[in-house]
């Protein structure tokens, strides 16, 4: 099977999961949290012209409408369309939704004042790809946010497996909720088998290329997971923490 039909059809059996788990973690105080975040890190101004690429289940798109902003939200999967505008409520007819491809977007050059994104790039086959498009619809001025993760580098590394097996046993340990011990995880293994993103040393790789792209002013934040990440995905995910990267155009 083709790899970009195998990953879309992952994510449609998946998409009502992670309804659940924005649920999950808003229930934790994760809004807030990831309010003050994205609020502390967009360009300055009201009423932005947004994008939110690989919206999933809509959560970014649906804060920063709360916000005020005008918000274009994009997933390649129309099964996470339909969860996200169904978990916007009232505010689907504020948010435009959109199938489309990260790596190859459709807007017009300088469309937008910021773009962001969370949990995206390590599952795309042309991730450079797509930070060039992210830049060429950037207006100048112009931020582009990007929370993630090296979620599957230990399938290509032997400390960084140990590391995970590890935390298996501390979630078992905790009596967590074991987020890695569900039906398909072994398929997204053999997706990620096939991607790029987990050969590469990030967010080190994300900040090389986002100077090749043309993005200036970069920096990151390797330590946001603490803020924004709640107990259990902290024991989940130790050997995995989430970073935070902001470029500029």
């Amino acid at each position: 099977m083709d790899l970009a039909i195998r990953n879309r059809a992952y994510w449609t059996e998946r998409a009502p999961s992670y309804t659940e788990a924005v649920a999950t973690n808003v229930a934790n105080g994760g809004r807030q949290l990831w309010w003050d975040i994205l609020a502390a890190n967009l360009p300055k101004g009201e009423h932005l012209k947004i994008l939110d690429v690989g919206t999933g289940p809509g959560f970014f798109a649906i804060l920063l409408t709360e916000m005020g902003h005008e918000v274009t939200a994009v997933d390649y999967t129309p099964a996470m369309l339909e969860e996200a505008k169904h978990n916007a409520g009232p505010l689907a007819d504020r948010i435009t939704f959109l199938q489309m491809d990260a790596q190859a977007l459709t807007f017009p050059d300088h469309s937008f004042d910021a773009i962001v994104s969370r949990n995206l790039t390590w599952n795309l086959p042309h991730p450079e790809e797509a930070y060039l498009q992210w830049y060429r619809v950037l207006k100048k001025g112009g931020r582009m946010i990007n929370f993630d993760a090296d979620w599957y580098g230990y399938l290509f590394d032997e400390s960084k497996r140990v590391a995970v097996q590890r935390d298996r046993g501390n979630v078992q340990e905790a009596g967590c909720t074991d987020y890695n011990a569900y039906e398909k995880a072994s398929e997204m293994e053999e997706i990620s088998l096939q991607l790029p993103m987990g050969r590469y040393d990030r967010p080190r790789w994300d900040v090389d290329t986002l100077h090749r792209c043309g993005f200036r002013e970069i920096f990151t934040d390797t330590e946001v997971w603490k803020i924004t990440w709640d107990n259990e995905e902290k024991v989940n995910f130790a050997a995995t923490p989430g970073f935070m990267i902001c470029a500029d155009k």
